[in-house]
């Protein structure tokens, strides 16, 4: 059984390294990120860009700071007019310069740190291309769902639900759309952009930093994969351990008869008679009277007429064993052998015939013996009993006979 246990104990080390790799894929997997800055990914990039109310007749002011590939920071002056707006954006291209979409579907959220000054709260916007409605490259036919955040000139962290945007009320009757549809979708984005909100200071130096940009995902169904694959893994070893543990105990039951055989011939004392009386009366005694529950050193002395010292001798040159394990092993070789022929006989029954009064105390030595509790064992012998053919397979190995 030591190598079975070897076997099992290997056998799960393994599958716990599997499903700790496993798991480590799977986590990635359901919690994706994707960093925007630097805007170099796989040939795709992003390039910076900005945008102020000048085009509509204001005299706002804007400008990208520098060219640092990890953040995007612009200065503007914000002018007082009708509608003062100005805004810098990441635009979503591939090597060349062209244009692209990105699936943005599988992110929940995004997170980067705000500084600005003066603090204030600044907008987010996402364009989104609308089959129906967008024409490639022309981002004011984009969708534009956004959202706000405050910002201050020691830097904040903004972690913002990229699923509750929304869409600004102006945009529906320019592009006579119905208000009520505020749904829009995250699986083609052509750019990001940060700009003022109507709280930003008027006619004031101003700059605005944004910084550690990345994505994030939630998708369960890669965790719901995962205990799915543990589970079964689980269940696949325990069905195997059950199984093999199953024939490993069934092999050592065997091979612990066929090592109590020797001690079952003793027993009979039919198989060689001893030149030596003394031996053989020593032997036969115990073999007769092994059943009784008071059966001790002193009473094989008084039934034999030999000594404690000559009773120890005799079974430790014939069988290497004391009195009390030879008396043991009797018992317990006897009870294995009525396990298998008496099915309709209970342990406690079997355990009385063989000499025991306590049965807890014959359920352990039993079960130290042959590896497995009494109930297993019969099981066992009735399982390798159908394998053989054979309804008694114990009854091949052991006389059935009780010495005379």
């Amino acid at each position: 059984m030591q190598e079975f246990y070897k076997k099992a104990l290997l056998a799960l080390i393994v599958l716990l390294i599997v499903d700790a790799l496993l798991a480590v894929f799977f986590v990635y997997q359901a919690f994706p990120t994707r960093a925007l800055l630097p805007g170099h990914r796989d040939g795709a990039r992003t390039h910076f860009g900005t945008y102020s109310d000048v085009s509509t007749g204001g005299r706002s002011t804007v400008r990208l700071h520098d060219a640092s590939p990890d953040r995007l920071r612009f200065d503007f002056t914000l002018r007082e007019t009708a509608y003062p707006f100005v805004a810098a954006d990441l635009v979503l291209d591939d090597a060349k310069g062209r244009p692209v979409l990105e699936d943005w579907s599988r992110f929940r959220t995004i997170t980067f740190v705000a500084k600005c000054a003066p603090a204030t709260s600044l907008m987010m916007e996402v364009s989104t291309f609308d089959e129906k409605l967008s024409k490639p490259g022309q981002y004011a036919t984009y969708v534009p769902p956004r959202t706000y955040f405050s910002c201050s000139e020691q830097g904040m962290p903004v972690t913002l639900d990229l699923t509750r945007l929304m869409i600004p009320e102006w945009w529906f009757p320019a592009r006579k759309q119905d208000l009520a549809l505020q749904a829009y979708r995250l699986d083609k984005v052509g750019k990001i952009m940060f700009g003022t909100s109507a709280v930003t200071p008027r006619n004031v130096a101003s700059y605005v930093e944004i910084g550690e940009l990345t994505l994030h995902g939630r998708d369960y169904r890669y965790l719901a994969a995962l205990a799915a694959i543990i589970l079964g893994g689980f269940a696949a070893f325990g069905g195997w351990f059950f199984l093999a543990h199953s024939r490993a105990l069934l092999a050592s039951v065997n091979s612990k008869m066929k090592i109590n055989l020797p001690i079952v011939a003793y027993r009979q004392l039919t198989l060689e008679p001893y030149k030596d009386k003394e031996k053989a009366s020593i032997l036969r005694y115990i073999a007769s009277t092994y059943t009784d529950p008071k059966l001790d050193l002193e009473a094989v002395a008084e039934g034999t007429g030999a000594n404690r010292y000559k009773i120890n001798e005799v079974l430790k040159s014939e069988l290497g064993m004391t009195f009390t394990s030879y008396l043991n092993k009797l018992r317990l070789t006897e009870a294995s052998r009525l396990l298998t022929e008496k099915s309709s006989a209970a342990v406690s029954e079997i355990a009385y015939l063989v000499g025991y009064s306590n049965v807890p105390y014959f359920n352990k030595l039993f079960k130290e013996e042959f590896g497995c509790t009494p109930k297993s064992f019969r099981m066992l012998s009735a399982q390798q009993g159908r394998q053989d053919g054979n309804p008694n397979p114990q009854s091949e190995q052991a006389p059935s006979d009780h010495p005379a």
